[in-house]
């Protein structure tokens, strides 16, 4: 079951850094200085994406418990 470790952790690699440009993306716009408007619109778009890398790095680990417990 050592693929199914190694997957969950690159599945889960791939939510890490999908948040992590979430956090940089909602960054540089707070520092722009926009609007309140338009900073909401770039979170409101954000959101979305933060979700699904989130959901990414959960389903990773748990591939990588699953394999550990089959192992």
């Amino acid at each position: 079951m050592d693929w199914l470790i190694w997957t969950g952790a690159a599945v889960s690699l791939a939510g890490l850094a999908g948040l992590v440009w979430c956090i940089f993306r909602v960054w540089r716009a707070r520092g722009a200085g926009l609007s309140d408007e338009a900073l909401r619109e770039i979170v409101r778009g954000v959101v979305p994406i933060n979700m699904a890398a989130l959901f990414l790095s959960v389903i990773g680990l748990m591939m990588v418990i699953l394999g550990i417990f089959l192992g």
